[in-house]
C-alpha cells in the first residue's frame, strides 16, 4: 500500500475483494475509512464494517477495519457495488458547490463528500444544502 493516497488504497481493496468474490477485506484503520464505510452500509452497499486490533510481523498491536462485503447470491456473484472511482486525489483535489452536486448513474449511485459538516453522501448534502470535498462515487 502506498503512503500517498491512503484513500484511494482503501478502495482498491473493496473492489479487489468484490472482484475476487471475498466475503470480507482487512485494511488499516483510519476515521476517514470509517464514516465511509458508514455511508456504504447506510447505503446498502456492504453488509457491514469493524474495528479489529492483530499482531503485525513484529509483534505490535495494529488497528485494521475489516469490510463486510455485500452479496445478492450464496455464489457472491452479484454485488451491489459495480464501480467504485476515488475523484479528488491528493495532487488533484476537486471540490463542488451545493449547486454543482453530481448524480451518480442517474440516482442509482451515491457521491461520498467531504464537508463542513462532516463526511456523508451527496443525498444528505442536497438536504443540508452544503458542497465540500468530492471523495469517491460509487455504483
Amino acid at each position: 500500500m502506498s503512503v500517498s493516497d491512503p484513500i484511494a488504497d482503501f478502495i482498491t481493496v473493496i473492489r479487489n475483494g468484490v472482484h475476487s468474490r471475498k466475503a470480507s477485506v482487512e485494511a488499516p484503520f483510519s476515521r476517514l475509512k470509517a464514516e465511509i464505510c458508514r455511508i456504504l452500509a447506510a447505503e446498502g452497499f456492504i453488509d457491514g464494517f469493524e474495528t479489529v486490533e492483530s499482531a503485525n510481523h513484529k509483534g505490535t498491536k495494529v488497528r485494521n477495519i475489516k469490510v463486510n462485503l455485500r452479496y445478492a447470491d450464496s455464489l457472491r456473484t452479484v454485488s451491489p457495488i459495480t464501480q467504485l472511482q476515488r475523484i479528488s486525489s491528493p495532487g488533484r483535489r476537486v471540490y463542488v458547490g451545493r449547486g454543482e452536486l453530481p448524480r451518480v448513474r442517474g440516482g442509482l449511485g451515491i457521491s461520498i463528500l467531504s464537508t463542513s459538516r462532516g463526511v456523508i453522501s451527496d443525498k444528505q448534502a442536497r438536504n443540508e444544502n452544503v458542497g465540500g470535498e468530492l471523495l469517491v462515487k460509487v455504483w
